[in-house]
């Protein structure tokens, strides 16, 4: 059971920051933030290094406190200025981090019990649900094997399932694909995105990387020194560019425009 009322979830944003501020010494980490992520929506939030993704993680899991704003889960308050409210094992969030976390001295099958296990969810039941994540994922025929047998793709398969296997309210994840070569990125968005929307479960996708923000989200959130200086659908995005770094930012993106002309073909050989 969570600390979050099933009634404010109903009818307000799956998670929400609403001008948040954070400083680490004489630095603003985040400045005024404010974002939302809908039901069963996916919001890419996209920015450099350095401009705060990982701290807006921290805060929506109750890892650290902002200084200034409120962040809900479902409408309900979970963190105030300087106060965690609902501590985060009380959020009912799931979470893939970039190093995934996954417990290397337990099999697959058991990465995924345990958080089911802490939940106090019925034996059965863990079986149950287990056993259907794992045949989605593709990593049946792995549950008894431990990370350190499993390719860097299969890991990161049992680090979402492991997420969404507790049918969490919403699930974040910070740059989980940052370590893999571009092609198994590709191969392992795609399955992000149908997971995701298959069960309608909100997420939060942290990235650096603009095609991903750009495959996987239905909006996407520019971030550039902790503030979101513009948020939308990408085709409104590159239609618009709210300033030059926007446009740099979503600059590969953008469709060529047409070639300009060539010098024109030579004409029939002559002998």
């Amino acid at each position: 059971m969570t600390g979050i009322p099933s009634a404010a979830a109903a009818a307000a944003p799956a998670l929400a920051l609403d001008a948040v501020a954070l400083r680490y010494g004489p630095r603003d980490v985040l400045a005024g933030l404010t974002l939302s992520v809908g039901a069963g929506e996916v919001l890419a939030l996209l920015g450099p290094s350095g401009s705060g993704k990982s701290t807006v993680v921290r805060l929506v899991l109750g890892l650290a406190a902002p200084d200034a704003g409120e962040v809900r889960v479902g409408g309900a308050l979970v963190s105030s200025a300087g106060r965690v409210v609902v501590p985060p094992e009380e959020r009912g969030l799931g979470v893939v981090f970039q190093d995934l976390a996954l417990w290397p001295h337990l099999t697959v099958r058991g990465n995924l019990a345990f958080g089911l296990s802490a939940r106090g969810v019925p034996r059965h039941d863990r079986h149950r649900r287990i056993d259907a994540m794992l045949a989605r994922v593709g990593l049946s025929d792995r549950a008894a094997c431990r990370p350190g047998e499993l390719s860097g793709g299969e890991r990161q398969r049992v680090a979402i399932a492991r997420a969404l296997v507790l049918e969490p309210r919403a699930v974040l994840l910070d740059e989980p694909l940052s370590s893999l070569d571009v092609l198994l990125r590709r191969e392992l968005v795609i399955v992000f995105r149908a997971l995701l929307h298959e069960r309608g479960i909100p997420a939060l996708y942290v990235t650096h990387e603009p095609r991903e923000a750009a495959a996987l989200g239905d909006r996407i959130a520019v971030l550039e020194a902790g503030r979101v200086v513009q948020e939308g659908t990408l085709d409104a995005l590159r239609a618009r560019p709210a300033s030059p770094f926007v446009e740099q930012l979503l600059a590969d993106l953008t469709p060529p425009g047409p070639a300009p002309p060539g010098p024109a073909p030579p004409g029939p050989a002559h002998g």
